[in-house]
């Protein structure tokens, strides 16, 4: 019994310097993407592609038992939860449209940071934008920030917890971007996926929520 008890502990410390270890990654390479933008031939959109790419394989391989949640998630009431996340979607898009009006009359600089966001997008391709938010980076963030970032870190201090922790990481990381707006837009877009996460636990919700809105405020519609 006390051998089994402390496999248990050791399992459990192993797992929790491996968790602590793919957060170190995952920040480090999005605050390395937003201080630079560029890595060499990659522009923004190829390089933000490629990280998520880079952390959702190591998540995966760390985390045994996330692809068969996702399957199963994607097996139980898709078009519900489909509903669901296009509907938070343009709720979100309200939110910020909502926040633009209010963000250009209080701050002198929200103008510039709101047009430096847009920036990101000049010299790129809109339709190889669209696909890229709409194959990868939308969907590939969430199962990264919530589905298994926040999903592991909420078995080891709790849904709370860890609705805090990767609200605040997923708003720090933006910090090197330089841009406020980014900041408050990221804090925002952390907070609302989060809840959105605590409540339903489903990545497939979360992952059409933010390719929606993506799509919808970067391509379609932007503000």
């Amino acid at each position: 019994m006390a051998v089994s008890g402390e496999a248990k502990i050791t399992s459990s410390r192993s797992g929790g310097l491996t968790l602590a270890a793919i957060v170190v990654l995952a920040a480090s390479l999005f605050i390395l993407l937003f201080t630079f933008q560029r890595l060499g031939p990659l522009d923004f959109w190829w390089w933000m592609a490629m990280n998520i790419a880079l952390v959702s394989g190591v998540g995966f391989a760390a985390d045994r038992d996330y692809a068969a949640r996702l399957k199963t998630d994607l097996e139980s009431g898709l078009a519900r939860k489909a509903g669901l996340g296009l509907v938070s979607a343009f709720v979100l898009y309200g939110i910020f449209a909502a926040g633009r009006l209010a963000a250009l009359k209080i701050f002198p600089f929200a103008a510039s940071g709101i047009a430096s966001v847009y920036g990101l997008k000049s010299g790129a391709g809109i339709a190889r934008v669209a696909l890229l938010l709409a194959l990868l980076i939308g969907p590939g963030e969430e199962i990264v920030w919530r589905g298994f970032l926040q999903e592991n870190l909420g078995r080891r201090v709790g849904r709370a917890g860890a609705f805090v922790l990767t609200a605040l990481v997923y708003a720090l990381v933006h910090i090197s971007s330089g841009n406020t707006m980014l900041v408050l837009a990221a804090a925002v877009c952390g907070v609302f996926w989060g809840l959105l996460y605590t409540i339903w636990r489903s990545p497939v919700i979360n992952a059409v929520s933010h390719t929606a809105w993506a799509l919808v405020i970067f391509i379609l519609r932007p503000l």
